[in-house]
């Protein structure tokens, strides 16, 4: 939720960096779409020897729809795949399934961030769903210790964004790993599946720039309030 105060500019360059991100998001995923890999591996059938291979044979590969969908629910061991990337032979698809295969297996070995990122997860959906509006409503009524818990639930929200990037970092290290140690992927093809995980991961780190602008901004915005 926008408000104005001396970080402005901040937020306003972060939102226009995340719009070019997403743009070679985008572009990046389209091209290596309408590149085949050699051995004509289903993102759903690469997943699928990807989990084998680490011994996790109950985690389900299940197709869902939209573009960009795919994820790994852990409470349900199920590892869903966007239907283009179900289907899909394509290096693109390969790589987005390596990398929620590397969310299932930091599942399974209890990866510390991941394990935190759970832990905190209650807490930063509220915050980022509450805590703006308490934020504006506390500034609006002069209540400002209202206006302090937006900005703490806020801070929980900001938190789960911090702690997301080395999570999604590392499930691309363990994606990028496993193509190449069971050669799912020639070793030309996989610069091609490490630039769709790059343009992904810098996504989360515009995230979490814009976390941080937003709450550096409450945070100056209820300092000057306080000392009015």
């Amino acid at each position: 939720m926008f408000l104005f105060g001396p970080f402005t500019w901040l937020i306003l360059l972060i939102f226009l960096a995340t719009l070019l991100i997403q743009g070679w998001l985008q572009s990046t995923y389209a091209a290596y779409s309408r590149v085949a890999n050699r051995r004509g591996l289903t993102g759903a059938a690469a997943a699928r020897a990807l989990l084998d291979a680490e011994g996790l044979t109950g985690v389900r590969v299940e197709a869902i729809p939209g573009t960009l969908t795919d994820h790994y629910d852990p409470t349900q061991k199920v590892l869903r795949l966007s239907e283009p990337n179900y289907a899909s032979a394509s290096i693109a698809a390969v790589a987005v399934a390596a990398h929620e295969t590397g969310h299932a297996i930091q599942d399974a070995r209890r990866y510390p961030w991941l394990v935190v990122r759970h832990q905190i997860l209650p807490a930063a959906q509220i915050g980022s769903n509450l805590g703006p509006w308490l934020f504006i409503i506390g500034l609006m009524i002069g209540a400002l210790g209202l206006a302090k818990l937006g900005l703490y639930l806020f801070a929980a929200a900001a938190l789960f964004q911090l702690v997301t990037l080395p999570v999604e970092l590392d499930a691309s290290r363990r994606a990028l790993q496993k193509l190449r140690q069971l050669a799912l992927l020639d070793p030309d093809e996989l610069p091609g599946a490490r630039r769709v995980l790059t343009a992904a991961a810098f996504t989360y780190i515009a995230a979490l720039a814009m976390s941080i602008a937003y709450l550096l901004q409450y945070a100056a915005i209820l300092g000057g309030a306080r000392r009015d």
